[in-house]
């Protein structure tokens, strides 16, 4: 019996070590087909145009130069290059070059090949020089303009802004009364109270005054009077 079951267990070891290799087997097979599927993309998407390409290692050592500096020097070349001082120098060194290839002294016979490529090299070199300072002008343009219009919009808001106000400026100035306004018609009122009689005369009123008060003295001396013989 227990040798039974140590074959029993041994058999069940055996199945499950068989069951692991093969799932590792299938694993491994899967990976492999994935990879080749993924290497055959990579084949058919690096012919197609369509299709990014990844960044390669570079072959040559990147050099890391001042762009800053590199156009500046392209904007004063470029700009040199179109004053006349250089067309003047540019004409009298091709002049003397031609005359003295045509003494004795010649370097370079008709026709001139060696001055063909200083010329050429020249213009090779000076167009993309000038396109550099181009691009940089235009890039000073651009933000340029965007300076301009953003100025121009807060320009725009500050000046309706200020429209604004000066309309509800108005509004409330008409709203409110003036010192004209206001002459004319205290003297319309007067006028109508004097019409009902509502005001009296001012000398009139100041000989009142005087009399009631001469009256009130008077009575207070007689009141004196006759406290006295009673006294």
């Amino acid at each position: 019996m227990g040798s039974r079951r140590e074959r029993g267990r041994d058999e069940k070891r055996d199945e499950r070590r068989d069951a692991k290799e093969s799932r590792e087997e299938s694993r491994r097979k899967e990976a492999l087909k994935e990879a080749r599927r993924d290497s055959r993309d990579e084949r058919d998407a690096a012919g197609r145009l369509d299709q990014p390409q990844e960044k390669r290692a570079r072959v040559l050592p990147r050099i890391d130069l001042d762009s800053e500096g590199f156009g500046v020097a392209s904007e004063k070349f470029a700009r040199y290059m179109g004053t006349a001082n250089f067309l003047i120098l540019m004409s009298g060194f091709i002049i003397i070059y031609v005359v003295v290839n045509m003494t004795p002294l010649k370097f370079d016979e008709y026709p001139f090949v060696f001055l063909t490529l200083l010329l050429s090299l020249q213009a090779s070199y000076a167009a993309p020089l000038i396109l550099l300072a181009q691009n940089r002008q235009d890039d000073r343009d651009r933000v340029a303009i965007e300076q301009d219009r953003s100025r121009d919009e807060r320009n725009l808001a500050d000046t309706e802004f200020l429209t604004r106000e000066v309309a509800s400026l108005r509004l409330a100035m008409r709203e409110t009364a003036t010192r004209d306004f206001v002459r004319s018609e205290l003297r319309s009122l007067l006028e109508e109270m004097e019409e009902r009689g509502m005001l009296a005369m001012p000398d009139a009123e100041d000989d009142d005054a005087g009399s009631s008060k001469q009256e009130k003295k008077a009575a207070k001396k007689q009141a004196k009077k006759d406290a006295r013989p009673e006294a």
